[in-house]
């Protein structure tokens, strides 16, 4: 016997041996003594996943007032006059009779639309003598006052107006805090603090019921997973939207921090809070007491229910333009609560969550209130740290045992059926407890352990020679990846800034295209296209490829290989890109295909460069605000009908090309003006006739800019004949027109300003 146990610790024991170690290293992890980011990582990835796995049920107590695409179509562009949104709060309040309205909007501007300004002036001056004309002026001043308007409709309403915090700047009003730091009795309460905000005007806010901020604070990984209750402005502390609205359909007549005062029975979330153990909400006239749970920072956990918008099966969702024109049911929106927001796509009012993308920031706030009202959030419990520990140890132990003296199969049905049962018992106490515990070490422990006992050898060692490849192979030549295999310790994905070259292209028209082709068309149309773009970036260039979006292309030179030259490398590229589109539409055309015409955008400067992105999915990739410049030059390449257009660092930094100047911009998101240039040709290639006509357009666009108009469009009209397919011109035409009609002013900077992306 003894013999026999002898050969089976020699025969097992070192397998057994290293298990133990795995499961030993497991439980200083899950305990907090050893700290592992990559599980931590998927731990957030595990949590994304089980939120995303429970199904949503339709809550009807809560309801979306949507701006989508059906309500601008409508009622016209957003954002809308404050007339517009009065009668929408009178609707909503009178007609609907809702418990409360809260908007994901902020009204921080006050609303000249209706145009009395305009005749104010008239009034005293160019009209003053017109008979009756001021007393005219003077009594429209009432209903041409859109914001004395909303006023009116806020008053003694259920309304909440949502605003910003926002660093070092202090504009509109704040609405009352629900409590301050007197209240704490010299108390410390931990909250997220900013020192400014964009609130509402004050009138507006004075005759709105409250007001909630719905400021965003994503996770390091740009993921939305927390939202604060309250925050702290100054001495006071402001409650979220979410927790305003759910105040003001409560009735709710104050709002008080509830504290743990034995600090031998606190629990670790509320010594992380001071003490506080629950905010203490008094509800209706009797006051009734209700206690919400907060955690670290006066923050909880997003439970995000569903997928997002009016699909997304959490809550209903109406269309703005229904609620206007009365097309919506009483019992829809009676004694409802109600979130007025946007989940049109170019409002931009989209978040980043776990459960989507692109999910509506409103819906943030339904969710939270949701959790307010059914008291039930998501927290992690003072015992998760112990029944992580054991399930560890239970886990390894059994498996670093058992998987030595296993057969293969039954070793696989075993780490299969104890990570199904890990999985099962989290989900469970997710759902049902409430309870958020952590997955991933016990599921890395499982997925160890196997490894060890089956295939550790091999697959450690595949890993390692092919690294590199894989990691780099997909966005850049595979010569680069070659000269990058050679000294590898030279190379990684780490975030840091560089000088950089970015690149945008997209095709132009493409839902044009796309309705013009049978969908097998459309795939080799955009198939044959993407490969001829990232053949040019990749191999002629050696630019790196940095994603598709859609039929747009995303590339940037000078990582994770550095060039000095990285700008004329993306130069020389959008040239050759250009010239290929061309070959690609002849072919195109001949097949009877929809033309193929494509705009770049170019900009080099400072930007982050690594690998970035979620738990979910990752990408080495660049970002920054060169990045967002780059973006908005390709957008605006279709405005002076150009194949390209280059930010001013990027001509200076290439200076061996020829290049058009266009205008001197001002792009949504950068207060500093940009002169932007479409690059032509080497300068060395381009002949005289093309001289010429650069010399005498840079004539017209320096006589617009002085606002010599008859010089200019002289110049421009014989531009213009010498080549009438250039849209350019024209399109300065047309500005002469209009500055002949609204003089810009002496102080005029000769700046273009797009308000849009």
């Amino acid at each position: 016997m003894v013999i026999v146990r002898i050969k089976t610790l020699k025969k097992y024991g070192l397998r057994w041996a290293l298990g133990l170690l795995l499961t030993a290293l497991a439980v200083l992890q899950v305990s907090g003594a050893l700290r592992i980011d990559a599980v931590e990582r998927m731990d957030t990835f595990f949590a994304d996943l089980r939120m995303r796995l429970v199904k949503p049920v339709l809550d009807p107590r809560i309801v979306v007032v949507d701006i989508d695409e059906k309500s601008i179509a409508e009622v016209g562009h957003f954002p809308w006059n404050r007339k517009i949104v009065a009668q929408l709060v009178t609707q909503l309040t009178e007609h609907y009779g809702v418990a409360a309205a809260g908007f994901d909007i902020v009204f921080a501007e006050a609303d000249n639309t209706s145009g009395y300004d305009v005749l104010a002036q008239l009034a005293q001056r160019e009209l003053k003598d017109v008979g009756g004309f001021s007393a005219r002026v003077a009594g429209l001043k009432e209903q041409l006052d859109y914001d004395g308007l909303l006023v009116k409709a806020l008053q003694d309403q259920p309304v909440v107006l949502g605003y910003n915090v926002a660093e070092n700047q202090r504009k509109g009003k704040l609405p009352n805090p629900f409590f301050n730091t007197d209240t704490l009795n010299g108390r410390e309460l931990p909250a997220i603090a900013s020192n400014g905000y964009l609130a509402n005007l004050d009138r507006l806010q004075d005759a709105a019921a409250s007001g909630g901020i719905f400021t965003a604070l994503p996770d390091p990984d740009g993921i939305l997973r927390h939202t604060a209750l309250l925050m702290r402005i100054g001495d006071g502390f402001y409650p979220t939207l979410s927790l305003a609205t759910a105040a003001v359909a409560l009735q709710a007549r104050a709002i008080t921090p509830l504290w743990e005062t034995n600090v031998a029975e606190m629990s670790a979330r509320q010594r992380a809070n001071g003490g506080l153990d629950t905010l203490l909400m008094f509800v209706g006239q009797e006051k009734v007491p209700l206690h919400i749970a907060v955690g670290e920072n006066l923050s909880n956990l997003i439970e995000f229910r569903g997928t997002g918008g009016p699909k997304g099966g959490a809550f209903p969702y109406v269309s703005a333009a229904d609620v206007l024109a009365g097309r919506v049911k009483k019992e829809v929106l009676a004694d409802r609560i109600i979130l007025i927001g946007t989940t049109a796509p170019g409002l931009l009012d989209l978040r980043a969550t776990p459960v989507s993308s692109a999910y509506p920031g409103v819906e943030v706030h339904a969710n939270m209130i949701k959790s307010i009202l059914d008291d039930r959030f998501k927290v992690r419990p003072d015992y998760a740290d112990g029944i992580e520990a054991i399930q560890v140890l239970v886990v390894g132990g059994v498996l670093a045992l058992a998987l030595g003296v296993l057969a293969p199969l039954p070793s696989m049905l075993l780490a299969a059926a104890m990570a199904g049962a890990v999985f099962g018992f989290n989900y469970w106490s997710y759902t049902e407890m409430d309870a958020v515990l952590k997955l991933a070490m016990t599921l890395v422990l499982i997925a160890a352990v196997f490894v060890l006992n089956v295939a550790w050898g091999y697959f450690f060692e595949v890993r390692r020679n092919r690294g590199l490849v894989s990691r780099f192979g997909e966005y850049v030549a595979p010569e680069l990846v070659a000269q990058m295999a050679e000294n590898p310790a030279q190379y990684n994905m780490d975030g840091e800034s560089r000088e950089l070259t970015v690149m945008f292209v997209d095709v132009r028209g493409f839902t044009t295209i796309s309705e013009g082709l049978t969908p097998k068309q459309l795939r080799e149309y955009i198939n044959l296209y993407l490969t001829a773009m990232s053949e040019d970036i990749r191999s002629a260039h050696q630019g790196t490829l940095d994603k598709y979006i859609g039929d747009a292309v995303m590339a940037f030179w000078g990582a994770p290989v550095h060039f000095s030259d990285h700008a004329r490398r993306a130069v020389a590229t959008s040239l050759l890109m250009q010239a290929s589109a061309r070959r690609l539409n002849d072919d195109f055309v001949a097949r009877g295909w929809p033309e193929l015409k494509i705009g770049i955008g170019l900009n080099s400067g400072l930007m982050h460069v690594g690998d970035m992105g979620s738990n979910i999915r990752r990408a080495y990739t660049v970002m920054g605000d060169a990045v967002n410049l780059g973006s908005r030059l390709e957008g605006i390449t279709k405005v002076y009908g150009v194949g390209i257009a280059v930010g001013e660092a990027t001509r200076a930094a290439a200076p061996e090309f020829c290049y058009r100047e266009l205008d001197l911009v001002r792009v949504k998101g950068k207060n500093e003006p940009v002169a932007i240039f479409e690059p032509l040709a080497l300068d060395a290639e381009v002949d005289d006739a093309t001289r010429a006509e650069l010399a005498n357009w840079h004539a017209a666009l320096a006589a617009v800019r002085a606002q010599r108009w008859d010089e200019a469009e002289a110049t421009l009209a014989a531009l213009q004949a010498l080549s009438p397919q250039r849209g350019l011109y024209q399109l300065y035409r047309d500005r002469i027109a209009h500055y002949r009609a609204h003089p810009p002013g002496e102080s005029w900077d000769g700046v273009t300003t797009y308000d849009t992306k």
